[in-house]
């Protein structure tokens, strides 16, 4: 019975193949708590209430707001260049794959050579020859993976190759609840301008009426010049609202990909109220949370490097083959008698080596500490951002009830103010105060809506936004057969 080189091998790797040296990996433990510590109203999500995935902007229920979103996702540069850094780890992760497999090559070649007549492989000096030399080599060389070398290597990569496709996510779901309190927070501005405008039309009102009445005789000059002074001053706020709308809209340019220059958005005042954000489990951040997911992949892949560095203190077993036809002659070279073949195998045992082995596992059980460490930071920052999302949230929303109220009562005492002035009970100056105490008052109102629409976005973002860690499971690289006849 004959067996060829590739037979020869498939059966060695068969019998030698399967051993794997190296710690099993386990998730790090973590302090999980039980239970949200914010009280009611905030609830538990059921099994038909969650945040949309993917598109978790759209519990929202702004179609202004999804059209930007979709813009950052196919022009945002963040996000462009960290779908290439996916790219990059999935072809690393098949770079890896191919240590498990058979190296082959063949080299053809062709040349004349004129060999010296006193050369020293002849005995006696004789004439000089000059002939032809074609060649057809063919080799073959295969590593066992007789501890695991090879399949901790591609572990290692699938886990790096998980992880940047848990950073890709990350990525995506930063850049759009950034985009989404940036929209909101204009729109806040949007509603805080048009307040400003109010009460500017509202002073320039109260000046013509002191105007008329200063001509009058009724009013002194004083009154005059401090309700100019007061509407000055509101033209001033109008134009410092407008210049950080500005900077919000610039922000938001670059975030979907366009020049700032080049991009606008229509004023429309902020008329939504805040979405209830339905909960899980504390627990389920540790698979609902992208930038954890994140730290626990980079953790598998320090343990896999574990295994591979534990490897080094192991033999290396490598099967190696040659063949091929050699001849002096184009007509002759493929013929039996030009065949040629090799078989060999080789054996690497490292018995010294300045301790570096050695080194080189201390280091990589470090980095595995390291990245146990990060992961459970990671975890305790989430709970962290949760609770004050959700402690936000309920301050703000009791903040705002409070707030309307004193609006309302703002209101009441400018029409107190302005009906005891024109009666002739107080000065001017108890008008100015409380024009000034009702615009106070009303753009804190509106910005506390503005608050509570980007606390509600970043408590979305704090509970991953939709996305679920099941989704990193077919994100990995298998050996495939195919790859044998891939270069």
């Amino acid at each position: 019975m004959k067996w060829s080189a590739p037979c020869l091998i498939a059966s060695a790797a068969a019998v030698l193949a399967g051993c794997s040296v190296g710690p099993k990996y386990q998730r790090a433990s973590v302090p999980t708590p039980p239970a949200w510590k914010t009280e009611a109203p905030w609830r538990e999500a059921a099994p038909k209430d969650s945040i949309p995935k993917g598109a978790w902007w759209e519990l929202f229920h702004e179609e202004e707001l999804n059209r930007y979103e979709q813009q950052l996702l196919a022009a945002n540069q963040s996000l462009a260049a960290a779908r290439s850094r996916l790219d990059e780890a999935r072809s690393l992760a098949r770079v890896a794959s191919a240590g498990l497999f058979p190296v082959a090559s063949v080299d053809p070649n062709a040349s004349r050579n004129r060999y010296s007549g006193n050369r020293p492989e002849v005995s006696t000096p004789g004439p000089a020859v000059t002939q032809n030399a074609f060649e057809i080599p063919f080799a073959l060389n295969y590593e066992v993976d007789l501890f695991g070398r090879a399949r901790k290597t591609l572990q290692a990569a699938n886990a790096n190759l998980q992880s940047t496709a848990a950073d890709l996510q990350n990525v995506q779901l930063v850049l759009s609840a950034e985009l989404a309190a940036d929209y909101f927070s204009l729109r806040e501005l949007d509603s805080e301008t048009q307040v400003v405008q109010e009460s500017v039309k509202i002073e320039q009102e109260g000046l013509v009426l002191v105007n008329h009445r200063h001509e009058g005789g009724i009013a002194s000059g004083l009154d005059l010049a401090q309700q100019q002074t007061l509407l000055d001053s509101t033209v001033t706020q109008l134009h410092l609202i407008q210049q950080q709308r500005a900077q919000f809209e610039h922000a938001m340019a670059v975030l979907t990909g366009n020049p700032a220059s080049t991009f606008s958005i229509p004023v429309a005042p902020l008329v939504v109220a805040p979405p209830p954000v339905p909960l899980g489990m504390p627990s389920d951040l540790l698979e609902r949370r992208p930038d954890i997911a994140t730290a626990e992949r980079s953790m598998a892949q320090q343990n896999a490097l574990v295994g591979v560095a534990k490897t080094s203190f192991y033999p290396q077993f490598t099967i190696a083959g040659a063949g091929g036809f050699q001849s002096i002659s184009l007509s002759s070279l493929i013929t039996a008698p030009s065949a040629f073949w090799s078989l060999g195998g080789d054996l690497l045992q490292p018995i010294f080596n300045g301790g570096k082995n050695r080194a080189n596992l201390a280091a990589q059980k470090a980095a595995y500490d390291e990245s146990v460490a990060n992961y459970r930071e990671s975890v305790l920052t989430a709970f962290q951002q949760v609770e004050d999302g959700l402690s936000d949230l309920q301050a703000l929303a009791q903040a705002a009830d409070s707030q309307s109220a004193a609006v309302t009562d703002a209101r009441r005492a400018l029409d107190i103010a302005n009906n005891r002035y024109t009666g002739g009970l107080t000065t001017f100056l108890d008008v100015i105060t409380a024009q000034t105490v009702l615009l106070s008052n009303e753009r804190l109102s509106t910005q506390l809506l503005g608050q509570r629409m980007v606390a509600s976005v970043f408590l979305v973002k704090a509970l991953g936004g939709g996305w679920d860690a099941s989704s990193l499971q077919n994100e990995q690289v298998h050996p495939q057969a195919s790859q044998i006849v891939q270069q």
